[in-house]
Parts: C-alpha cells; sequence; structure tokens
C-alpha cells in the first residue's frame, strides 16, 4: 500500500476544490494507493506541509491556484514555490505531482481546474501514481 499526500491551497476555494476533486476521482480507482488530504491557507505554505510530512508518504499532490494580479507578487510566489517543490521532490527522492496553476485570470484557472475536462488536479495525481509506480517496479528489477 503506498501513501500519498495531496496538499491544497484553499485561498481560491471553487478552483482548489475541482483540483482536488480531480486528483481524488483518479486516486479512487487505485487500490493500492491510499490517500489523505490536506488544506493551506496559499500556495506559499505548501512546501512546508510536504517538507514536514516527507516521513510519512511516498508520494505528494500539491495543488492550487496563483492568479497574476497588478504586482510582482505573482512572480515571486509562482517561482518560488515551484523550485521549492521540484527541490523538494528531488532530495527526498519522491514524486511530487504538480498541480499548481499559474493564471492570468480567474476564467483561466476554472478552464484548468474543470471537472469534467483538463482538471490539472487529475494529471497531477496521475504523475505522482506513475512515478510510485516506475519507483517500485525499478526496485523490484534491481532486487530481483
Amino acid at each position: 500500500m503506498s501513501k500519498v499526500l495531496i496538499v491544497s491551497s484553499n485561498y481560491y476555494r471553487v478552483i482548489s476544490n475541482n483540483l482536488v476533486n480531480g486528483a481524488k476521482d483518479y486516486l479512487k480507482d487505485f487500490p493500492t494507493i491510499e490517500f489523505e488530504h490536506s488544506d493551506v491557507p496559499g500556495c506559499f505554505e505548501i512546501p512546508y506541509i510536504i517538507n514536514a510530512n516527507n516521513e510519512y508518504y511516498e508520494g505528494f499532490i500539491a495543488l492550487g491556484c496563483i492568479i497574476k494580479g497588478e504586482t510582482y507578487h505573482f512572480e515571486l510566489i509562482s517561482n518560488e514555490v515551484t523550485r521549492k517543490i521540484m527541490d523538494l521532490s528531488v532530495n527526498h527522492k519522491k514524486p511530487i505531482g504538480f498541480g499548481i496553476l499559474t493564471c492570468e485570470n480567474l476564467d483561466q484557472a476554472i478552464q484548468r481546474s474543470d471537472p469534467n475536462h483538463g482538471n490539472k488536479g487529475k494529471e497531477a495525481a496521475l504523475a505522482c501514481v506513475r512515478l510510485i509506480n516506475e519507483n517500485k517496479s525499478i526496485k523490484n528489477k534491481l532486487n530481483g
């Protein structure tokens, strides 16, 4: 049994709910994947929760939305969260499905989180599961 933690920013609640539902719906098709969900206030807090829970899970799914405003804040948060999530994945040698939307406006975010097509939460879950399975396959070949 593999344990996965979904960590989502609830700053844009409608968007995050769509992303989380997409990820959960996908994960339910895998009886060997057990998952839990944790909400955080914003995308900036996602890497902290992943790092703090690293030893308890085989993989993570990071979900949220950052929408461009009139200041440089969008670039700072987008770049730093993305970089830190990649660092955590590489340093801890664990997959992190990346489903943090970086959008110009709310309409783009709604489209990319649409539960009926193009849901990036589902895509992030798919990436996480595929990497967990690939890693297990490689380990089995090495030990077999």
